[in-house]
């Protein structure tokens, strides 16, 4: 999938967990993990705010787009 979720480098970077971070965002672990696996086909525009908002961060650094060929 050419989308890349960038998820795992932001939570290094907070030094906080997929639980926690899923806990603030007022969504399911499940779910945040197929968001942080690449395995998410959809994502709403309200879990992105709330992605960005408790990771103090932008759409930019969360998702980004590859090229198939690589």
């Amino acid at each position: 999938m050419p989308i890349q979720v960038n998820l795992d480098l932001m939570l290094v970077k907070r030094k906080m967990s997929l639980t926690e971070l899923a806990d603030r965002v007022g969504i399911t672990l499940a779910n945040l993990s197929i968001l942080n696996t690449n395995k998410a086909r959809a994502v709403r525009f309200t879990t992105l705010e709330g992605l960005c908002r408790e990771l103090d961060c932008q759409p930019g650094e969360l998702l980004e787009y590859l090229e198939e060929n690589q």
